[in-house]
């Protein structure tokens, strides 16, 4: 299938590992430039070395959390790429916690990490896809916007945000040429998800890989989700072949969230 993303300018947040790091390399296996971003310049500099065996990837160190860096970042990767055609938004995730062990101070860094940065980000860049009449725009979020995650109320009730979000900006910018689409990765093999089953083990006094096998039993396809696979269906979204698709939510969890809608 020819995506139509090749020569495409393509931003991906929090891209030095993971989902974001996988996104970015299968856009560079399209054709694509790619530009990520980071809090650490090791790891800034380390994706790059290996992105740049694939094709052509530039990268800065950027805090989502701070509006400064967000405006740097998308002024950085224009002047780098030479323009900008898709945006793709990945974070971090908050700490792993439950309502009664959270503060104020949780709720408000979860809220600038995980809603402020999407919304600050989406108004940097929408003036260079409105400029050509084309562009796509892609949300990496989670299941938890589905069906909440036990241990996880700063991500389960923060992220839903994107979801309206994402359906007005459908509405507002309809007839632009612009998509908007969400990607909700179930249990992925990162470094983020052995954190919180870890931390979900501490909680419970049981064995790591104890809980891993209760979570595999969980899903459907009775295995956890590959970086790679989550990376596939963001390729999609943001290609010509989904250019009739705009305001959904797509599933990359191997059959774990059990609602129609």
């Amino acid at each position: 299938m020819d995506t139509g993303l090749k020569g495409k300018k393509v931003l991906v947040t929090a891209s030095t590992k993971g989902i974001g790091f996988a996104v970015a390399k299968e856009m560079l296996k399209e054709g694509a430039t790619v530009f990520i971003s980071s809090r650490s310049e090791d790891n800034v500099k380390r994706a790059l070395e290996e992105l740049r065996r694939v094709g052509e990837a530039y990268g800065t160190v950027a805090d989502l959390t701070a509006p400064e860096d967000r405006e740097r970042l998308v002024k950085e990767a224009v002047n780098a790429m030479g323009g900008l055609d898709v945006f793709v938004f990945n974070t971090g995730g908050p700490p792993s916690k439950s309502f009664k062990d959270t503060d104020l101070s949780d709720w408000e860094l979860a809220y600038k990490l995980l809603l402020e940065s999407a919304v600050h980000t989406t108004k940097l860049v929408l003036p260079y896809m409105l400029e050509k009449g084309w562009g796509r725009v892609v949300y990496i979020t989670s299941v938890a916007i589905k069906m909440p995650i036990e241990g996880l109320v700063l991500s389960n009730a923060v992220r839903v945000g994107i979801a309206g979000l994402l359906k007005t900006l459908v509405r507002e910018y309809a007839g632009t040429g612009i998509t908007f689409n969400s990607v909700l990765p179930g249990y992925t093999l990162t470094e983020r998800l052995e954190e919180v089953l870890r931390k979900r083990a501490e909680m419970e006094g049981k064995e790591f890989e104890e809980v891993v096998r209760e979570v595999e039993e969980k899903i459907p396809l009775k295995r956890l989700g590959r970086p790679e696979e989550v990376a596939k269906a963001v390729v999609f979204l943001a290609s010509e072949a989904a250019s009739y698709i705009t305001g959904a939510f797509l599933q990359v969890d191997g059959g774990l969230v059990p609602t129609l809608f």
